[in-house]
């Protein structure tokens, strides 16, 4: 039966709806407000049944079918990684399949949500054989005209005998004895761009697949696994495509839906004229190699990510990409669900698309409302913004549709400035190029940007170094706005003093940590009140009044000729506060709470003098120079551009990599969780692991 208003107001006696007719229908207004809370109810209802079932009912109610089947609820020290919705749907069959192999990755999998692989190192032992149990496949010494058996070697996917090791594969000592089990772990994921402008090098066919015209390793889009009897292969994990894997299996990797596409001149192209080739360079400033590529064949390097189309193109032919790339978190722009971030007052939206103008769009807005770019193209010259005009009491957003990620090439500077309480956003956009600006005439109110990449050094050459290094990427003149920074990728700031930063989730990048990631506009004196949570700064930083670092890695020092005091430098020190943060030593700033290094070198201090030695001067200072040299932040790769760029090494200390008030890590991939998702897995293997075996958890990326 329906309950609707329609409905419910038929039901009624023609003279009574009309006599409610002429009295402006407060009968049919009453009969609305009881027709919602009916809908209410029968929402309500309905979802008391989608709650008897583990696939379809609310969150809440997970933990108690979990009771109920006996899943034990994991220690809860991150609620925010991943919901327990598998894990608990798959604990029966956990149980049935206690110890095995493929058990154990679909359990690393839900647990931590990270794409996993699990290797029993007994059948990579080199062992004489048994005449009665023969294992062919298993020979001491492999067979080197084998590329794939070589080029697996000491990953996940070794099939290659090892003799034994009698370390204990939990302290990552040993991995190939009887007892062990390793467990491989992706942490980085394989983020798509969808028909993305390659990047013309020269005028002789050759490109680029990133947008910003540097080298870039095409990852793998994981094909997901249907059945928990399914034990991971290389095309179920995100990782980097070789040139043999990807020429062997090349019907896997290249089409549509899969890990790479391309289109010339807008014509998809066809997999019969993909050849993989080499396409490196032999020695700095020399040409490609294997180049050129004749007829119309289209050479693919996927681990530099380059193209080179064959001599029966033309040579102003146009190349578009679909491929992957590796990175370690939602941030900076990508297509990836966003739309949570959009700014909830500016409802419709301006659409653009390549090859329309940006700034056309923005013009017509009169001053307010939203342009929203709907694709992943390649925005420059004329096409590219360079002004944002809002209105007094206005709002304007630039933003990249949901799950697009725009480059914008920026030709001149853009400038923003507003009238009286006017705000301004960007959101999910890569600029490079040039600078955003915020004028001293502006009387903008508040700059926003949320998942945006303003390209540390402007731009980058081919192997991903900074075009200008030097240079900042965002300069707030106005001293009256104040510039909100969240989920992004940014180069070095200068804000005049008076402005006010927060920055959030992200990294601040000045290409080198003796540049000037944060100062005022000279460069040089303080800048605006910084406030920073989970976030890392590259750079040096001088601040008039640092509110608030929580959480956050300052990864700054000294020049010998340099003309600052201290690497981080705060003029209001009685007030503002910085807790759980990593501070470069000597560094002038507020308050201290559990910081590092001070809190290693106060402990071990403590530590040294239990038994009642006192230490002299000169001993102290002996240790602290000792802790500091210890504990600094260790990234895989300080370079933006490369898959593993601001991500904590596995050699970090551990003051850092779970120095954060959550006992997670530092920095801007606090979010993550990995110090909990990690404990999580081995509190499950406590309970799911054989007797008499031990598990090793390898970190692949």
């Amino acid at each position: 039966m329906k309950f609707d208003v329609d409905h419910l107001y038929d039901l009624l006696p023609s003279v009574y709806r009309i006599r409610d007719g002429e009295q402006g229908e407060p009968l049919k207004a009453l009969l609305s407000v009881i027709a919602e809370q009916i809908a209410v109810l029968e929402e309500n209802l309905e979802q008391y049944y989608d709650d008897q079932f583990i696939e379809t009912c609310a969150e809440w109610v997970v933990p108690y079918i979990g009771d109920l089947i006996g899943n034990r609820t994991l220690h809860g020290v991150a609620p925010r990684v991943i919901s327990r919705r598998a894990e608990v749907a798959n604990t029966i069959a956990y149980r049935r399949r206690k110890g095995t192999a493929t058990m154990l990755e679909q359990l690393a999998r839900d647990v931590t949500g990270w794409p996993s692989r699990v290797v029993e190192y007994f059948q990579l032992l080199a062992t004489t054989q048994f005449m009665n149990h023969l294992r062919p496949h298993n020979h001491f010494a492999p067979d080197l005209r084998q590329w794939e058996t070589l080029e697996r070697l000491n990953t996940a996917f070794d099939t290659v005998a090892h003799t034994v090791e009698v370390r204990r594969i939990a302290s990552d000592g040993g991995r190939y004895n009887i007892p062990n089990i390793g467990i491989f772990i992706w942490r980085m994921g394989a983020y798509p761009l969808e028909w993305s402008p390659a990047v013309a090098f020269f005028a002789d066919r050759r490109f680029l697949f990133s947008p910003l015209g540097n080298n870039t390793p095409l990852f793998t889009d994981p094909v997901p696994e249907d059945y928990i009897t399914h034990l991971a292969e290389p095309i179920n994990v995100p990782m980097p495509i070789s040139r043999r894997v990807l020429d062997k299996y090349l019907n896997r990797y290249y089409g549509e839906g899969k890990s790479l596409y391309l289109r010339v001149d807008g014509v998809d192209t066809d997999i019969s004229r993909i050849i993989i080739c080499n396409l490196s360079t032999i020695l700095p400033g020399s040409d490609w190699a294997h180049t050129p590529v004749t007829g119309d064949s289209i050479a693919i390097d996927p681990e530099s990510g380059r193209i080179v189309l064959g001599t029966d193109y033309p040579v102003d032919a146009t190349v578009e990409a679909f491929y992957h790339y590796g990175f370690s978190a939602d941030m900076g722009g990508g297509e990836y669900e966003r739309a949570d971030s959009f700014d909830a007052t500016l409802q419709s939206a301006t659409s653009v698309h390549s090859p329309d103008s940006i700034q056309d769009a923005l013009d017509a807005l009169g001053g307010i409302g939203a342009v929203e770019v709907e694709n992943s193209g390649r925005y420059s010259g004329a096409t590219a913004p360079s002004s944002i005009i809002v209105n007094a009491d206005a709002r304007i957003e630039l933003r990249a549709a949901n799950e697009s990620r725009p480059s914008l090439v920026l030709p001149a500077e853009l400038v923003i400035t507003g009238g009286t309480n006017s705000r301004a956003s960007l959101n999910g956009l890569l600029i490079s190029e040039n600078q955003v600006r915020v004028p001293a005439d502006s009387d903008l109110e508040h700059l926003r940007l949320h998942h945006c990449t303003l390209v540390p050094g402007r731009s980058l050459d081919i192997e991903s170094e900074p075009g200008s290094p030097a240079l900042p990427c965002l300069v707030i003149e106005s001293p009256n706005v104040t510039v909100e920074i969240e989920q992004c990728i940014l180069g070095g700031l200068r804000v005049v003093e008076g402005a006010r930063v927060k920055i959030n989730n992200s990294i601040i990048d000045a290409t080198d940590e003796t540049s000037v990631a944060c100062a005022a506009l000279d460069g040089e004196a303080a800048g605006g009140v910084l406030e920073v949570e989970n976030s890392t700064i590259i750079g040096k930083v001088h601040t008039r009044r640092l509110e608030l670092a929580s959480n956050t890695i300052f990864k700054a020092a000294l020049l010998e000729t340099d003309s600052w005091t201290a690497p981080v430098i705060s003029e209001q020190k009685q007030s503002g506060c910085v807790r759980f943060s990593y501070v470069p030593p000597d560094s002038m700033v507020p308050r201290r709470y559990r910081c590092q290094p001070d809190l290693a070198i106060e402990k071990a201090i403590k530590d040294a003098e239990q038994y009642g030695v006192s230490l002299t001067d000169a001993e102290k200072q002996q240790i602290t120079n000792w802790i500091e040299r210890q504990i600094q932040p260790v990234f895989t790769d300080q370079r933006y551009g490369r898959p593993a760029y601001s991500q904590l090494a596995l050699s970090c200390p551990q003051e850092i990599t779970r120095g954060a008030d959550d006992e997670s890590e530092m920095g801007a991939f606090h979010d993550l969780y990995q110090p909990q998702r990690e404990t999580d897995l081995r509190v499950r293997l406590d309970e799911y692991l054989r007797y008499g075996l031990q598990a090793g958890i390898f970190y692949v990326n």
